[in-house]
């Protein structure tokens, strides 16, 4: 097994007081930079909680073939709540709701892959209340 570690690289640059623009590979995500906020683009909190969303999703698809998990979708739902001093997540919840024919037993071990070897996961459950729950559509 390689011992090589990933590494990810993202630029950010500032275009105006209204917003920033990110990029990596070949994709681009603008940022609400502004301090009254933008619409149009997600703030620094909700890029974290998008980015969560982001690794369940992807967490899914990695162990999908390992498990032979079978599935018509997935859609998740991520909540945080900041507090003021210090500045931080205090608490972040989320829903995974799966399309899918399989045992409940099956959605259990799904749930408890994605808590295990998700990166941003992991990376954000010890600073903050994560919790959340794997649910069947319906």
């Amino acid at each position: 097994m390689s011992n090589s570690k990933m590494t990810f690289h993202v630029e950010t640059v500032r275009l105006d007081a209204h917003g920033s623009l990110s990029r990596c590979k070949a994709a681009e995500i603008p940022l609400d930079t502004d301090m009254a906020g933008n619409p149009n683009a997600f703030n620094p909190a909700e890029l974290l909680l998008a980015a969560l969303s982001a690794c369940i999703i992807k967490g899914i698809e990695r162990v999908m073939p390992i498990l032979k998990f079978e599935l018509r979708g997935v859609e998740v739902r991520v909540d945080g709540v900041r507090q003021d001093v210090p500045p931080k997540m205090e608490s972040i919840t989320y829903e995974i709701i799966v399309d899918s024919d399989e045992p409940d037993r099956r959605l259990e071990l799904l749930h408890d892959n994605v808590k295990k070897y998700g990166t941003v996961f992991n990376t954000v459950a010890p600073g903050t209340q994560l919790s959340g729950v794997l649910r069947r559509k319906g």
